[in-house]
Parts: structure tokens; sequence; C-alpha cells
């Protein structure tokens, strides 16, 4: 597994107020922190829904839900308010936490390569250690296997 500790205490990003978010006030808690491409688009529109939907199943197990795409803070607002969102979506403009989780990668659509956020959910725990990781992720049915695991 990727050791992220000493890389993601120092990043800075962003939430959707456009203020700093800061790890280090993650330490000791766990949280699922998934990579999506863009805001209020279809894939990532259902996606994040099933987070916000079951956000008291991730509460009861004892964790706290995190999105993260390049879009910036003023669209991460608009697509929370559009779609009563309620959980924190980090703006990674410089795509530095991508590169961290290996998340940013080429692509191939109708033939064309291009470089894009690889949808991608990682499970940590105290001290940012990186429990579970699931990439290329089919939005359908995904919740569940996120909840499965944790519950076993």
């Amino acid at each position: 597994m990727l050791d992220i500790k000493d890389k993601i205490l120092g990043i800075s990003v962003t939430n959707e107020d456009g203020e700093p978010f800061e790890f280090e006030n993650l330490r000791n808690k766990k949280f699922v922190l998934y990579f999506y491409p863009k805001d209020d688009t279809p894939g990532c529109t259902k996606e994040a829904l099933s987070f916000s939907d079951n956000m008291e199943v991730f509460k009861n197990l004892g964790y706290r839900i995190i999105g993260v795409s390049k879009d910036d803070a003023s669209k991460h607002k608009k697509f929370i308010e559009k779609y009563k969102l309620n959980f924190t979506l980090i703006s990674d403009v410089n795509l530095d936490l991508c590169k961290i989780f290996n998340v940013w990668v080429e692509k191939s659509m109708y033939g064309k390569k291009y470089m894009g956020i690889e949808r991608s959910t990682f499970l940590i725990h105290q001290n940012f250690e990186i429990i579970k990781s699931w990439s290329k992720v089919k939005v359908s049915g995904h919740i569940e296997e996120i909840v499965d695991y944790i519950s076993n």
C-alpha cells in the first residue's frame, strides 16, 4: 500500500468554501477518501448521492466521507447545494493529492488519450494508514461493497 502520511500532511488543498483543508485534523480518525472525475456529471453525481444517502451508515461505523476532484471550490459549493450533499469536497486543482494517490492517469475515450482522474476510493484509518483501496470503481454497488468491507 501507499505510504501517504508524510505526503498528505503537507498538502495545500481547500474545501468547498475555499478554506484550507488540513489533513492533520483527521489524525486518529477513520475516513473514506474518494476521487472522482468531475462535479455534476451523471456518474459522479450518482456516486456523490450514494455516499450522501448512506451518511448515517458510515457515521455509525465511525467513518467520515471526503470527496476529491480537480474542480475548484466554487464548483464544489454549487454541486453540494444543488444535490444537498452532506460531506466535504476537496478541491485539488494542482492535482497534488491525485498524484500522491496515483489516481491521475492516462485514460482513453473513442481512441483519444487524455489525462484524468481514475474513479478510486481509499479506506483510511488512524495515523493515515490505507486499509483498503478500490480503483476503476463502478458506481453501481460500490457503497455496498465499502460497507460490507468495513462491517466484516
